[in-house]
């Protein structure tokens, strides 16, 4: 936990500077945050028993976003992606959030889908009947299945069953609604969708075949809203024009599709960092926008004030214990830099972010257009790739931006000119 994440010309500062302001603002030793700064000091044993054939490993940028407070508590919030202004995006949509209180957050609890399928049922509506009537026994049975969950507080909560056509006919699929606490769950919900599974086949009468968790984690959702300062938006009408920039994604989905994809942005990025699935995320992301026909995931109006209200609502299902969060070196660094302590305060955070991240977005689109910012940072990557080192590649970078041509061919020649 951070003091005030509102650091002042962060960006300003050598990454051995922002490294060292990092160390004195977390307090978190070298052992800790080694791994994090210097990837080769990151064990590929323990690599090497995460996946399978391992021959290496795939680096990612990892910056800091700043500004974050959310429920009142500050966070610097890691995050790993390649893209360039993502970072200073969500840093910079924070900060105008931040005057007004910051980000408000909620969820409806840590609750992960577990589904059985049932085919070749000869009375489905009567099945399921029969199974809703075995409800307490089902739920009873399947918390034998993890004592040690049900002792933290989790455990199987509750189970419905749907009846509905397929292009094999009829199905009956119980569904298992399960509080997994601070893991993402996946495991605990499978091995009771396991468990119950014969238990399903006798009651209805039909055969199972999938038992396995949904990522559409509708009873997973976090929530969060925060006040966008109007004038540090750009006024009135670039509040407006926001505005008019979300309802265009609320009303096609081919730009919807560009708009959730921002809004991913960042989340991925926080994800990715804390050693999370992103995939899972992404997933669950989509399909909860689908549910009524593909729609955006934040929402946008205006104070009474005329200052921007956005929010968003997203299926979160992210965790603290297990995987690649307890394993992997950074992204355990990483927890220990948000100071987060349950799994639903990480995903406070990261709906945060990607409702900030998206902001941004509308903001650059509604006003000077998206390439500004874009491209002045992807002129840095332009230089490096045309073989800049050092100083000359904020040189060659902001002529580049100067000069319009954002291209790798023209930063050769720059650079022959400039070695010259």
């Amino acid at each position: 936990m951070v003091d005030d994440s509102s650091i002042s010309g962060f960006y300003k500062l050598s990454r051995d500077d922002r490294v060292k302001k990092l160390k004195e603002m977390t307090k978190l030793s070298d052992e800790v945050l080694g791994p994090l700064v210097d990837p080769g000091k990151v064990d590929m044993s323990i690599l090497d028993h995460m996946i399978e054939n391992v021959v290496g490993a795939m680096t990612l940028p990892l910056g800091i976003a700043t500004n974050f407070l959310i429920n009142k508590k500050d966070y610097l919030i890691p995050m790993a992606i390649e893209e360039p202004s993502v970072v200073a995006a969500a840093s910079n949509a924070a900060r105008m959030a931040r005057v007004h209180g910051g980000f408000v957050a909620t969820d409806t609890g840590p609750n992960m889908i577990a589904q059985i399928q049932v085919v070749e049922v000869p009375s489905p509506e009567e099945a399921k009947a029969k199974v809703m009537e075995a409800k307490e026994d089902l739920l009873a049975f399947a918390n034998e299945q993890d004592p040690i969950l049900v002792r933290f507080g989790g455990g199987a909560r509750d189970l419905r069953v749907r009846v509905f056509d397929s292009k094999v006919g009829v199905m009956l699929v119980t569904e298992l609604i399960v509080d997994t606490r601070d893991a993402m769950g996946a495991n605990a919900v499978n091995t009771m969708a396991e468990a119950l599974a014969p238990r399903i086949e006798k009651i209805t009468g039909g055969r199972v075949i999938l038992r396995i968790l949904s990522n559409l984690a509708e009873f997973r959702l976090v929530r969060v809203r925060a006040v966008f300062d109007k004038e540090m938006l750009g006024g009135e009408e670039v509040v407006n024009d926001i505005i008019a920039a979300w309802a265009f994604a609320e009303a096609d989905p081919y730009r919807c599709a560009t708009h959730n994809k921002g809004i991913m942005n960042g989340i991925d990025a926080v994800v990715i960092a804390t050693g999370n699935d992103f995939r899972a995320i992404e997933a669950g992301a989509h399909s909860f926008a689908a549910m009524n026909g593909y729609g955006s995931l934040t929402k946008y109006e205006k104070s009474p004030e005329g200052h921007l209200v956005g929010s968003i609502e997203i299926p979160m299902a992210v965790g603290l214990v297990g995987g690649a969060t307890k394993v992997h070196p950074t992204a355990r660094a990483c927890v220990k830099i948000l100071g987060v302590e349950t799994a639903l305060e990480l995903g406070h955070v990261i709906a945060s972010v990607g409702l900030a991240q998206n902001l941004a977005a509308l903001r650059a689109l509604a006003s000077e257009g998206i390439q500004k910012g874009h491209m002045a940072l992807h002129a840095r990557n332009v230089a490096v790739t045309a073989g800049a080192r050092g100083d000359l590649v904020d040189m060659i970078a902001e002529q580049l931006v100067k000069e319009k041509i954002v291209k790798v061919e023209r930063a050769k020649e720059l650079l022959e000119e400039m070695r010259k």
